[in-house]
């Protein structure tokens, strides 16, 4: 081997070396980025899974609270509804019962308001089929009234007015009167556990 030959075969050899050890660096710096890259994606995959799992429970209890809301006024508007056809039937009840219960249950009303006296109004129907001993059942009930031979507008029961007093005894006002103590019954017969 001549000086040229030795002098390229040198050279080459430097290049060789230079080569394997630029592609020794390349090799390391590219494991070294892709090493990074697979740790800064594992990150945010995580941080993403996590945000997901996040907001999915927020989403199931945000949908279970509306589920049970829905489900709470779907009772509530049921029981309203049964209350309000039970109360509804209380007032038809009564307006149904025979002559002598439905006088019966006037004395009564009659009874709370012992000590007062003025003028019972009826309607069209009660003076119709109004019993001979009245006006004396009311005084024995403690109530000094007449009964005014003008119908009033009411479906049962009966308005006693003094001057410009009245009181109320018509049943759907003493029905509406007492609705929260009637609706506490009916929820305590209808719907107790």
């Amino acid at each position: 081997m001549d000086g040229k030959e030795r002098i390229l075969s040198r050279i080459q050899s430097d290049c060789d070396e230079s080569v394997r050890k630029i592609a020794e660096h390349a090799k390391h710096e590219c494991d070294r980025i892709t090493s990074a890259a697979q740790h800064e994606a594992d990150k945010q995959a995580a941080s993403v899974a996590q945000q997901a799992a996040q907001k999915a429970a927020r989403a199931k209890a945000s949908a279970q609270s509306r589920a049970q809301l829905e489900k709470r006024n779907a009772l509530l508007k049921r029981r309203r509804e049964e209350i309000d056809k039970t109360v509804g039937a209380l007032e038809e009840y009564l307006l149904g019962l025979g002559d002598f219960e439905y006088f019966e249950a006037l004395y009564r009303l009659a009874a709370q308001l012992k000590g007062q006296s003025g003028e019972v109004l009826l309607n069209q129907k009660d003076l119709n089929r109004l019993p001979e001993n009245f006006e004396k059942r009311l005084q024995a009930a403690g109530l000094d009234a007449t009964v005014s031979k003008t119908p009033a507008a009411i479906s049962g029961g009966f308005i006693l007015k003094n001057g410009d007093v009245e009181e109320n005894m018509e049943f759907c006002a003493i029905i509406s009167s007492k609705r929260d103590e009637i609706e506490d019954l009916i929820h305590q017969e209808l719907f107790a556990k």
